[in-house]
């Protein structure tokens, strides 16, 4: 039985290629070609090499035979029923491959034409038949002959809907393959749309797919189409994806050169116009910059670094976000003060007198300018020092920059410290962040325009900490002498000099800023003013700034010293003259009230008008309470605004000993409560008590002001002798105030803000001070002025303290201690 071809789906795809100019389907001329049965298949099948292509069953395919071992299997086929075996290589780039180099599974193949071509080749066209896999291979030449098995195949039930939308599927991602691919016809999609036959639809599909030959190798071995199928669709499936991202680069790639050839022309329109009008804008703003570059001193490698970001600039599309942070970048450069400085003034009796009219008091610091320009004006050269001012808050130390940079002739600038929390705020951020800057430093460098400004950092104890950075950390670079020659700012990128720079720290706690940073600072304190010394502040500074920004003259308010005493003892409790100065604007303002309106005042303002003008006093004046009730004793606190006075008031009652503290204290005041009580119990014989008596008394110790929160190791003594007055009922001296630490041995210790609490207690009307042996210097540092009618005693041990401050005299009391 004979089939004609012209029937078959094989004839139509032909028909359909031969009308269009497809090339990889084969056209066979009408004919008739014997059909094959299995009997026909021969024994020893000879085996036909193929690279870059597997050949599937029921596929037609050319094949053109060069190689001389195919010629002769062509050469030596039988005129009828040509079968031969077929198998691919597995490296394509193997010219005359082995045994070893061939698949062991292939496809049983009719030639159904053989064709001779002009170059000496022939082109084969064959018909896929079955697959097969190699039993032995019986010789080499000359060509390849092998016993071979048969493989059956699985197909699927015609009924299968699963296997008929797989095949769907594959059909129409082969057609979207061939519409997107620009090197396959678009003709070849009819001949897909044709093929009815699922099973053929897979086998040509995966015959004539642009895929690997190892993974049709792999479709091949599949027995079962169902699952062929599956595989061949994931494979598709890749390839569409492949060549859709392909694609859709491809138009972005020609969308962005048509964007670029548009912007090019335009570009290329506006110079021409440009030209016409004088000049390009960019190119006159470019030369513009490196002409100032000329007139700047900066050293070679900024010099260099300079031209290096100049060139980038005009490299760069004026149009590019980039341009503008560039642009910014260079003028940063070009604004900064390289090497710029302002000359100092020398004048030593210029200088003090300066300092004096802007700041009465403030001896140290004062001092230490004069030195520090004494120095510079001898050596010409020197690191500029860094000066820490501490105290506490209204004592002039922030002002205090304003007037040394007048004194020295210097800029001044001002950078608040106080929350910040971003290290960026000292070293800057990087350029390549959107909306970097530089650094606060440098910012205030470019505003004053001089490299040896006068830079106060303000609140420098109260720099913040979190995710961002320490700007505390950050600033250990800029306050060090030794390092701030070559300060590295991110924005600025090169390294710059700060070590003519004058900076001045102001802090209220010393003991909250960065130990390392303090290491580096020259710290000077700045402590709280007496009211002799605030009067005349008063007098010679706050009232006649307050008449002048009011807008009044000189006679428009006139404030005797007992007014002005007044006002600082009944109205303010500080140790410096900020709310002083809010309290002399009220009495300012009350005058200017009075001028506007056109009603008749005594400039002369008396108790009765500071009463009126600034309501009821708002505190009373801190004096001694008296001696007349055991366990009451005066004691001598510092505190950030200044110093006080407190009261240490013990009282027991009949108990079984316990201890109650109360009066809001911290951790450090309750152990001196504890130790001082330990104390007294264990010198009883020393003060006459009877042991039994601390087992029958509750101790009750109470600090008034149980608002305010109290902690240090000040009030020990104060306790001491507050617990010993108490149970021997002895009366403390009249007008004694006390102040330190003490030990378990009966040690007395030294304690700190000496002078504020000397104050309080001048205040207090305080005639006689109990100290530590060891403060002995820190009064001697202290003005005469200050400590004048107080009368000081030193102690080593408690025994000297109880000596002194405890009279024989007892207290009449009903509740005395038996």
């Amino acid at each position: 039985m004979k089939k004609k071809i012209g029937t078959s789906f094989f004839d139509q795809l032909m028909n359909d290629a031969n009308d269009s100019e497809v090339n990889f389907i084969p056209i066979l001329a009408e004919g008739e070609v014997p059909e094959v049965k299995k009997s026909d298949i021969p024994d020893a099948l000879p085996i036909m090499a193929l690279r870059n292509t597997v050949l599937f069953p029921g596929v037609l395919m050319p094949i053109t035979v060069g190689r001389e071992k195919s010629l002769n299997l062509i050469a030596s086929l039988p005129p009828q029923k040509k079968i031969i075996g077929v198998l691919s290589q597995m490296d394509a780039r193997v010219e005359d491959p082995g045994i070893q180099d061939l698949f062991k599974i292939g496809t049983i193949a009719q030639v159904i034409k053989v064709l001779e071509l002009p170059d000496g080749n022939s082109s084969v066209i064959l018909q896929g038949l079955s697959r097969f896999t190699v039993e032995e291979f019986i010789s080499e030449d000359p060509f390849f002959l092998a016993r071979v098995n048969e493989l059956s195949e699985l197909t699927p039930e015609p009924d299968d809907k699963e296997f008929l939308a797989v095949a769907e599927a594959i059909r129409d991602i082969t057609i979207r393959i061939i519409q997107l691919s620009p090197n396959l016809p678009k003709e070849a999609s009819f001949a897909i749309k044709n093929i009815d036959n699922p099973k053929m639809l897979v086998n040509f599909i995966g015959a004539n797919s642009d895929i690997k030959t190892d993974e049709k190798q792999k479709l091949l071995e599949e027995a079962d189409i169902k699952k062929r199928a599956e595989q061949l669709l994931k494979i598709l499936s890749r390839e569409l994806q492949m060549i859709e991202l392909k694609h859709d680069i491809q138009n972005k790639v020609k969308h962005d050169l048509d964007q670029q050839q548009r912007e090019y022309f335009l570009q290329q329109q506006m110079k021409t116009i440009q030209d016409e009008l004088g000049g390009n804008p960019i190119e006159q703003e470019i030369n513009e910059l490196k002409e100032r570059a000329k007139s700047k001193k900066w050293s070679k490698e900024v010099a260099e670094h300079f031209e290096k970001e100049v060139n980038k600039l005009t490299r760069m599309n004026p149009m590019a976000g980039e341009y503008s942070v560039q642009l910014n970048y260079v003028q940063l450069l070009l604004d900064l003060p390289w090497n710029e400085y302002t000359k100092d003034n020398f004048d030593l009796e210029h200088a003090k007198q300066i300092l004096d009219e802007d700041h009465f008091g403030l001896v140290q610091v004062k001092e230490r300018i004069l030195e520090h320009l004494a120095v510079l004006k001898l050596k010409g050269d020197l690191k500029a020092p860094i000066l820490c001012l501490y105290g506490p808050p209204g004592v002039g130390k922030t002002s205090l920059g304003k007037s040394i940079a007048r004194a020295l002739g210097r800029k001044y600038a001002r950078i608040s410290l106080g929350g910040m929390h971003d290290e960026a705020e000292i070293r800057g951020h990087r350029k390549t962040y959107i909306g970097a800057m530089p650094g606060r430093i440098i910012q205030n460098l470019k505003k004053v325009k001089s490299s040896n400004p006068v830079i106060i950092l303000d609140e420098i104890d109260k720099v913040g900490k979190d995710f961002h950075g320490d700007p505390a950390s950050a600033l250990l670079e800029v306050l060090d002498p030794e390092q701030n020659n070559a300060f590295h700012d991110n924005f600025v990128e090169v390294e710059y000099d700060l070590s003519k720079v004058l900076f001045i720290t102001t802090a209220n706690n010393v003991s909250t800023i960065n130990p390392a940073l303090r290491d580096r600072m020259e710290m000077i304190e700045v402590s709280g003013y007496s009211l002799e010394e605030k009067v005349e502040i008063a007098k010679r500074h706050l009232l006649p700034n307050q008449l002048k920004e009011h807008g009044l003259n000189n006679d428009a308010l006139v404030l005797t010293d007992k007014v002005l005493t007044k006002v600082i003892q009944e109205y303010t409790r500080e140790s410096g003259v900020r709310n002083l100065n809010q309290k002399i604007a009220k009495l300012v303002r009350y005058a200017a009230r009075k001028i506007a309106s056109d009603e008749k005042y005594n400039p002369k303002l008396t108790a009765k008008d500071i009463e009126k003008i600034l309501g009821v006093p708002r505190y009373t004046k801190e004096l001694y309470q008296g001696n007349d009730l055991a366990g009451v004793v005066t004691g001598l606190a510092w505190t950030e605004v200044g110093g006080e006075i407190l009261f240490v008031e013990t009282s027991l009652s009949k108990g079984k000993g316990n201890l109650t503290l109360t009066g809001n204290l911290g951790d450090v005041m309750k152990e001196s409560a504890v130790l001082a009580l330990e104390y007294i119990k264990s010198h009883a014989d020393y003060l006459n008590i009877k042991p039994e008596v601390f087992e029958k008394w509750n101790v009750h110790i109470h600090v008034p002001e149980g608002a305010i929160p109290k902690d240090g190791p000040s009030a020990g003594i104060t306790m001491v002798t507050s617990l010993a007055s108490a149970f021997t009922q002895r009366k403390v001296r009249a007008n004694i105030a006390m102040t330190g630490e003490i030990t378990l041995r009966g040690k007395v210790l030294p304690v700190g803000g000496i002078k504020e609490k000397i104050l309080a207690a001048k205040r207090a009307n305080i005639t006689d001070i109990i100290l530590s042996a060891e403060n002995r210097k820190d009064v001697s540092e202290i003005d005469a002025v200050y400590i004048k009618g107080l009368k000081f005693h030193y102690v080593n041990t408690i025994k000297e303290v109880l000596d002194f401050a405890l009279l024989n005299e007892k207290v009449e009391n009903p509740m005395a201690i038996e």
